[in-house]
């Protein structure tokens, strides 16, 4: 039997009928007769009677019952870009499925929820992480021991992943590498022989740190990263990472792009050693001596900064770019630091003190104008009375404002390898290093770091590199669609989709997808992972 909708028209009027049928066979073949009229029930009825009719379940709106909605979205994109990366045959080193798949959860965690590894269960709560690492994810737990145990799988086993890696990403090999560094600080005091106290990109200088070497190609995938000791000095870092990348990887040539922190002799000359070319930003005091040696008529005061400009000095070439946006961004930052400045010796000079000693006062402001990084723009000094004064440098300031928006570029590269714009080009690309600096210790929250063993804290970072690793090839892919976004923070807004099962009546009915918003529905049509929301996957059991 079914429900027949029929219409008919009586004047302007035109009236819908629906007849419950039934279908019948006759020698003469088959035909159907009306069992009756439900046209005058309520519509909700009607469809109940028409989706029973259709062999379509039916229960009481008290009887249906969502359960176990759990978080699938960001999940479901990790697994599908875990399987088509690789990361399965990469981690096959490690001898155990189940400290394999512990990394795997660590990892996907990292991206999804940064904690740490006690916290790990808690934040696995209410997700599918365990059965999208192919865990059983009614018994798993997430031990903290179990999850030590799986990490120090990695002892001596992590060179053969990295090369691993970089054979999954770079099958062309690498011919620009954009390297950097960054530090990243310890709760307490941190294991022996790893932390000490340095210079603090965190701005921590009271805690131990260690220091982060990462080299990147000029898509910010990352190619190698080494721990160091957090005292060590940005200028001796380069030569480690230039033998690790020859012996591992095989780079034997490439351009190596870096900032001014590490453009030291040694550094420069480890290059050398190794016949490879560089690209290095150095510093504003640098920039002025490279203008200071050219003729009065090639000052920068009559310069156009919307251009790149070339230079040889000394037998060494320099590239000096520039733009109207920096000028201003440089002129407000002199500004900003003389009005602090002046506030603050303008405070010291308004103390009221019973006796003044001149040295101490001269060495506050002196400690001061430091501080604020201020104190090249000002002469000061304490008067017989005790009062201090001070003058800001004109001349000093005009000088530099006639270098506003400038910054320095010294290369190996011969012209026929590179001309000014390249030499430009290789060095914004340094950028997506400082961005994979940014997500590293941002998003994926490598620090602050608690362990206390040192082969801990290097595992606890390289599983960071993994979780950036994955995030960058997807950015990788992602901008090559337009998505400009970052990874991580579009994976957890996808946590917002949820996988349940609909009860009836107490009895397992179905397993649903949640309703994906407009928003996220274009954002997925764009990246072509629709087809992972279609349906809940086999995996995917609440």
């Amino acid at each position: 039997m079914f429900v027949q909708a029929t219409k008919s028209k009586r004047g302007s009027k035109t009236y819908i009928s629906y007849l419950v049928r039934e279908a019948f066979r006759t020698p003469k073949g088959p035909r159907s007769r009306t069992v009756c009229n439900i046209s005058g029930l309520p519509a909700e009825v009607r469809d109940l009677i028409t989706a029973a009719l259709a062999g379509k379940p039916c229960a009481a709106l008290e009887g249906l019952e969502l359960q176990s909605a759990l978080s699938y979205g960001g999940l479901a994109v990790l697994r599908d870009a875990w399987q088509r990366f690789g990361l399965d045959r990469v981690l096959d080193a490690i001898p155990e499925a189940r400290q394999r798949a512990l990394l795997q959860a660590m990892i996907f965690g990292r991206v999804l929820c940064p904690s740490s590894k006690r916290a790990l269960a808690e934040q696995a709560e209410g997700t599918l992480l365990a059965a999208a690492c192919g865990l059983d994810p009614g018994a798993e737990a997430f031990d903290e021991d179990a999850l030590y145990e799986a990490m120090d799988a990695l002892n001596g086993r992590w060179v053969g992943i990295e090369k691993a890696l970089y054979g999954q990403a770079f099958p062309q090999r690498v011919s620009l590498v954009l390297y950097d560094l960054t530090s990243v600080y310890f709760e307490g005091k941190g294991p022996f022989g790893c932390g000490a106290y340095g210079y603090s990109r965190d701005h921590r200088p009271e805690r131990p740190q260690v220091l982060l070497a990462v080299a990147t190609d000029t898509q910010g995938v990352p190619i190698h990263l080494e721990v160091l000791r957090g005292n060590r000095a940005d200028t001796t870092t380069l030569h480690g990472l230039l033998q690790a990348l020859k012996r591992r990887f095989g780079l034997a040539e490439a351009v190596f792009v870096f900032d001014g922190g590490m453009s030291s002799r040694l550094n420069l000359e480890a290059l050398q050693k190794e016949h490879l070319a560089f690209v290095s930003r150095l510093s504003a005091a640098r920039l002025a001596e490279v203008l200071a040696a050219l003729p009065q008529d090639a000052q920068p005061e009559l310069w156009d900064r919307t251009q790149v400009l070339e230079v040889t000095v000394e037998g060494k070439r320099y590239v000096i770019a520039g733009g109207e946006e920096r000028r201003q961004r440089d002129r407000a930052r002199r500004e900003a630091r003389l009005a602090k400045a002046e506030a603050e010796l303008s405070r010291l000079a308004g103390v009221k003190r019973k006796k003044v000693d001149a040295q101490k006062l001269a060495s506050q402001a002196g400690r001061a104008l430091q501080g604020l990084k201020a104190h090249k723009y000002f002469d000061y000094q304490v008067d017989a009375q005790g009062r201090l004064h001070w003058q800001k440098k004109a001349a000093l300031i005009e000088a530099e404002q006639s270098r506003d928006g400038f910054y320095l570029l010294h290369t190996s590269l011969a012209e026929a390898q590179g001309d000014k714009g390249q030499v430009l080009g290789h060095y914004k690309n340094l950028l997506a290093v400082e961005a994979a600096f940014g997500q590293l210790k941002s998003y994926l929250e490598v620090r602050p770091v608690y362990h206390f063993r040192p082969d801990r804290v290097r595992n606890h970072v390289r599983l960071c590199f993994l979780a950036y690793w994955l995030c960058a090839r997807l950015g990788q892919e992602w901008r090559a669609k337009g998505e400009r976004g970052e990874v991580p923070r579009l994976l957890r807004r996808l946590q917002s989709i949820r996988v349940g099962t609909l009860r009836v009546a107490g009895q397992v009915a179905q397993r649903l997808l949640s309703q994906i918003p407009a928003e996220l529905n274009a954002v997925l049509d764009r990246l072509g992972l629709l087809h992972l929301f279609g349906q809940p996957p086999a995996w995917a059991q609440p």
